[in-house]
């Protein structure tokens, strides 16, 4: 088995065409066949840079492929001659204004524009003679005018399409390059492509391909296409890996994204999608691409992280928003790892601790009216002030003498000593550890902090 993915360089690759190399690649890879990764640069501006960031992209989601192919257009010239000669195409010499002119009229007629096949049977030595003088032309497919084609698609099933609703498409543009599609089927043939595999959007044009593979007397591959992913972002996959997702967790929730296991496990490696893929259970239905739910999957793999791993993928990340060269290593860790259960990307340890690089935080007044209006709660807020300016020694075991010497002395629950304790220093009702938060905030920024209510 051999299967092939195609880069378009003019393209930034996103979801749907990372999803698409991704199964075109287990394919092969369940049935220990080949991945082949092709270049399309039949466009006059080609950006090699985009190639790079394409061929990155796939070397970083551990994808091994054989070979990348370099397109030859006179190869597809002599095919389309070919074609010709056999009359299963023909030179085309109508002008864009003409085509223009045509697609307009169907639009005010409210009928879909194709092709009227006007130079269809126009005279070969007349078509030799245009040529010559250097007019511009296309050479087209002699689509057949009745009967139907039908080909087998091993996700979708049989296909059959009225040749009568097949178009005359161009094999070669008038700058002398191929059409993706005619172009597809001669990289596929010289690269012995078994099954073509791509999105199902390009159904319709199947057929074309299959009548150019018989034309021409190429043998017929089989045909897998994916169901379509919706989704609202566009360009989202660069993002992501800004934001801190990790490859694991992408790969991992976009092999869901219109395939379905045997079983209900959930998660996959890529060594364990290679084992478990079976194209026949490519689903039909178009897919949705659910933010949340790639968020909790990646939670799941941030956790399942060794701590060494956790600390040298989420720091680059804090470092980017924070300056911590006058912290510690010690407390660089302890606050990275006390949010490791809580993140569910890398920037996000950004968000949950910038209550610890803040050098104030804002506290709502109705919080602060709420503290202050409650006798019982000052009481225990004024001490455990006090009780901070005296300790000399800052670390987990201190705080906690101190927070029990308060307990004891006011005879404060947790609501009227740990919850006010948690709003004043932080200013949320909800967080991780208390005594962590304390140690980490350190004695001065929470006697700052506590200014502000007692």
């Amino acid at each position: 088995m051999k299967t092939r993915f195609m880069i378009f360089p003019n393209k930034k690759m996103d979801i749907e065409d990372l999803r698409d190399a991704l199964f075109s690649y287990l394919i092969a890879k369940h049935d220990k066949g080949k991945f082949v990764v092709t270049v399309e640069n039949f466009n006059q501006n080609v950006s090699e840079t985009e190639i790079k960031n394409c061929i990155s992209i796939l070397d970083f989601f551990g994808f091994h492929y054989e070979e990348i192919l370099p397109n030859k257009e006179n190869i597809y010239k002599a095919y389309a001659e070919k074609l010709v000669k056999s009359g299963k195409a023909y030179y085309c010499f109508c002008t864009q204004e003409e085509l223009n002119k045509k697609r307009m009229e169907a639009s005010e007629k409210k009928i879909s524009y194709q092709y009227d096949r006007t130079c269809r049977n126009f005279p070969k030595d007349e078509a030799r003679r245009k040529i010559l003088i250097e007019e511009n032309y296309v050479i087209r497919q002699a689509m057949p005018n009745e009967g139907q084609t039908t080909f087998h698609d091993l996700v979708y099933g049989d296909i059959t399409t009225l040749n009568s609703c097949l178009e005359d498409q161009i094999l070669i543009k008038s700058d002398g390059t191929p059409t993706y599609n005619f172009a597809n089927v001669i990289n596929d043939t010289f690269l012995n492509i078994t099954h073509v595999t791509m999105s199902e959007d390009l159904l319709t044009s199947t057929p074309k391909y299959l009548l150019l593979y018989e034309n021409l007397g190429f043998s017929v591959p089989k045909f897998i296409h994916y169901p379509k992913i919706i989704t609202k972002f566009e360009n989202i996959l660069m993002d992501l890996l800004n934001q801190g997702f990790l490859k694991e967790a992408i790969l991992n929730y976009i092999a869901l994204l219109g395939w379905s296991p045997k079983s209900t496990k959930e998660f996959f490696s890529l060594e364990e999608l290679i084992l478990n893929f079976d194209y026949n259970h490519i689903n039909k239905r178009p897919a949705i691409f659910d933010i949340k739910k790639l968020k909790w999957f990646n939670h799941q793999y941030i956790m399942k992280l060794s701590d060494e791993d956790y600390l040298a993928f989420v720091r680059p990340y804090l470092e980017r928003f924070y300056n911590v060269e006058d912290k510690s290593e010690e407390w660089i860790h302890y606050l990275l790892l006390l949010f490791k259960n809580q993140i569910n990307f890398g920037t996000e340890i950004a968000l949950t601790t910038h209550m610890f690089f803040t050098p104030l935080i804002d506290l709502e007044e109705k919080e602060v009216s709420n503290l202050k209006g409650d006798n019982k709660i000052m009481e225990a807020l004024k001490i455990f002030k006090e009780e901070v300016k005296k300790t000399s020694v800052w670390n987990v075991d201190s705080i906690k003498k101190v927070l029990e010497f308060v307990k004891a002395t006011t005879n404060a629950t947790g609501k009227t000593l740990y919850m006010p304790i948690r709003i004043s220093v932080t200013g949320k009702k909800q967080g991780p550890n208390l005594i962590d938060c304390l140690y980490l905030l350190g004695k001065e920024k929470i006697l700052e902090r506590l200014n502000i209510v007692v």
